[in-house]
């Protein structure tokens, strides 16, 4: 479903949705997880030709080679259908006829076949990683032994419920609420995805893009936003009796009695209950200025003076630091509020749940099923979990993305898609640099900070240029509990030494395997993974028509969330600061609202319309995105003679690259839960909503006025 190329917003949330959220890939529970960035330290590998094209493989079996299928698939179109009445059918009909959804997942879709081809392939680098051998380089041993002691599924069941153990000791030895500090500093460093009771980290500061400062935000939640607290619908209320229950059964596991683990499954939901109350919506969180509050660390005690922060500063090492940014000082109020009247017993019980939460992924069999069955099953309606490989895959990624990446990128990623993509973006922004001159609506001194802003924007493509170095990690063969916590305390620990200290701008905030893009306005980059430069998605067997189409879009998005609702507030320097004139603003929120209205009268599923405030910057990315890429792709091919292709005009030829990026299925309990949290909307609509607005789709397919895909009223930003 995606061009999850999303916008990675204030550096501390990487706010994109995969086609099926990846649990291993995804922050769990809390408000703002840290980002994936990268430390310099080595020089990328000499990048490969790329690989040899082949038939798809077996599903369970490790692939040599990826398949190939072209950006533009004629049949996985359905030419029965009118294209001017519903061109996302026309141009998928025949995708979404053969792809139904695989059990061990959410939803399917062509970013999605792709990104288990990439996971396929990568299983068969680790299988080769993993086998002991005095060749290996320090990297592959890294990655291999990581997923050598991931597979060895008898040894951590043997294990059983004894990882739990030594954070459950420290819960029971708290000795007062001033103790709180002292567990949650050790933590929210050492546990993969702790969400308990707040998020801290390190991110740009707002005011400063140059530094790095420390940021404290809201969390403490199981469920997956704050609306599933708050929302009074029946399914609702439904899935909260289930996530009560389901604490209950993780709790009985790690060792109470199924009587008593009822009981404090009632305590915990009272506890996030008032934590979820006290957060900000995910629209609220949509404006920075809501998110930036800079205080000194006193100015964070007054806020809750019943927690010990001084505590929790020093022994995460921030001794001297003097500025702190509290994205939700509302919420800090109601956790001294919270802390004060709730007894500790309770508080241990809070700790004791989110302390099995963060582990259960990495325990035995009993854990890891509950934990699927609640997060998967009843939230996503995914019918089977996945096989171990794909999860293995999955944390080698996330642990151990850079080591990784740099196997990945040697065998996967061409000098020639490099440069062709490089090649893209420039003639992309140069017909964004010609439309920002041309606008009517904006005035010459805001047209002259946004050609300034463009002008500054990295553009980041393939891998980054030094890479991180993993070497201190201890990687054991047969300790996959251990190795988790190791990689986990090593990213944590890297992210803290970076507050006080000048912004590194060479860092990602994805692993070069992964299957999507984003654009980050403090850093004011845009980046794009080798994973999502591969075929059907950038095709370099193919025209430039589908690729400009798809690709290409794909690029002029992520520029154009520099411009978006919430892009725009930033400097092109990555400063918080107003650079539009009052007019300026007002005419840009017109054109915005545009899009909001159209959006909101689409349907989700069943009765649930788009929130569309939450929506209107990736719709409006997707809508400038395309019309950027396609004036592009014209200038590319003025001197081109071009010719229909299987029946299709060179234009034709660009819209239906442009849409089959977007084939999907989707399970209607994924639909429900993206439509409270997905700041997408559905693929259907990321097609015909956008073609809809632009009178170079209705030339291209001869639709007349009346057609559904032709608005009356077309919007257009850019």
């Amino acid at each position: 479903m995606i061009r999850y190329v999303a916008i990675v917003f204030l550096a501390a949330s990487t706010l994109y949705a995969q086609t099926d959220p990846d649990p291993a890939k995804a922050a769990r529970p809390a408000e703002q997880p840290k980002p994936s960035v990268a430390r310099p330290q080595v020089a990328p590998p000499p990048v490969a030709t790329p690989r040899p094209l082949a038939a798809a493989a077996p599903k369970e079996r490790p692939l040599t080679e990826l398949p190939y299928t072209a950006s533009l698939d004629v049949p996985s179109m359905d030419r029965n259908i009118d294209p001017c009445t519903d061109f996302y059918q026309y141009s998928c009909g025949g995708w979404i006829a053969r792809n139904q959804i695989p059990p061990d997942q959410a939803s399917w879709s062509v970013y999605g076949k792709l990104d288990e081809e990439n996971g396929q392939y990568i299983w068969g680098i680790l299988e080769d990683a993993a086998k002991p051998a005095a060749s290996r380089t320090v990297v592959q041993q890294e990655i291999g032994d990581y997923f050598a002691a991931c597979m060895d599924e008898p040894a951590i069941e043997k294990l059983g419920a004894a990882p739990l153990r030594p954070a459950l000791a420290e819960i029971a030895a708290l000795r007062s609420k001033r103790d709180l500090a002292r567990f949650l500093a050790a933590e929210h460093r050492r546990s993969s995805g702790s969400g308990a009771l707040f998020g801290f980290g390190s991110a740009q500061d707002f005011g400063d893009a140059t530094q790095v400062i420390a940021f404290v935000n809201a969390g403490g939640l199981g469920l997956p936003d704050r609306d599933y607290y708050t929302k009074s619908d029946a399914k609702s209320k439904g899935i909260r009796s289930k996530y009560e229950r389901h604490v209950a059964r993780m709790l009985a596991l790690s060792g109470e009695t199924k009587s008593q683990a009822a009981a404090e499954a009632q305590i915990v939901m009272r506890i996030e209950t008032a934590l979820a109350k006290a957060s900000l919506t995910r629209v609220e969180r949509r404006d920075p200025y809501k998110l930036y509050h800079k205080m000194t660390p006193a100015g964070l005690e007054a806020l809750s003076p019943s927690f010990d922060w001084t505590r929790y500063l020093a022994d995460n090492g921030l001794h001297g630091i003097t500025t702190v940014n509290v994205t939700q000082p509302a919420f800090f109020k109601a956790v001294e509020k919270e802390v004060r009247s709730v007894p500790l017993s309770q508080w241990k019980t809070y700790l004791r749940w989110h302390a099995v939460h963060a582990r259960a992924p990495y325990l035995s069999k009993k854990f890891v099923a509950e934990d699927f069955d609640f997060y998967r099953r009843t939230l996503r309606g995914v019918t089977e979990m996945a096989p171990r490989w794909k999860q293995c895959v999955r944390y080698v990624d996330r642990d151990l993305g850079e080591a990784l990446g740099q196997e990945f990128v040697r065998r996967t990623f061409s000098a020639d898609t490099k440069q062709r993509t490089v090649d893209m973006t420039r003639r992309i922004e140069k017909a964004m640099e010609n439309e920002i001159r041309a606008l009517d609506w904006m005035t010459d001194a805001t047209k002259g900070r946004a050609l300034e802003k463009l002008h500054l924007i990295a553009n980041k493509v393939g891998y980054p240029e030094r890479w991180r170095d993993y070497s201190s990690v201890d990687v054991k063969p047969d300790d996959f509990f251990g190795d988790v916590a190791r990689a986990t305390l090593f990213e944590s620990d890297r992210d803290l030494k970076k507050i006080g200290k000048p912004v590194d701008r060479g860092e990602w905030g994805m692993t070069p395997p992964t299957v999507n893009a984003y654009y980050n306005p403090q850093m004011n980059d845009i980046n794009f993974p080798a994973g999502v430069l591969q075929p059907p998605l950038f095709d370099p067997k193919l025209d430039d028509a589908p690729n400009y189409g798809n690709t290409g879009s794909t690029i002029g998005h992520e520029l154009t969330h520099g411009f978006d609702d919430e892009g725009r507030q930033f400097d092109g320097n990555g400063n918080l600061k107003d650079w539009w004139t009052p007019a300026d603003a007002k005419a840009f929120e017109e054109r915005i609202n545009c899009v909001r209205d159209q959006y909101a009268q689409y349907t989700i599923v069943d009765d649930i319309k788009i929130n569309s405030k939450l929506t209107s910057g990736e719709d409006v990315a997707d809508l400038g995105g395309t019309l950027l890429a396609y004036i592009a792709w014209k200038d590319a091919a003025e001197q081109a003679n071009l010719q229909p292709i299987d029946g299709f005009t060179p234009d034709q030829r660009f819209f239906i690259g442009f849409a089959q990026w977007a084939c999907e299925n989707e399970r209607p309990e994924n639909l429900r839960a993206n439509a409270i949290t997905n700041p997408h909307s559905p693929g259907k609509y990321r097609i015909n909503g956008i073609v809809s607005n632009l009178p170079q789709f209705q030339k291209a397919f001869k639709c007349g006025d009346d057609k559904p895909m032709v608005r009356k009223n077309m919007c257009q930003v850019w």
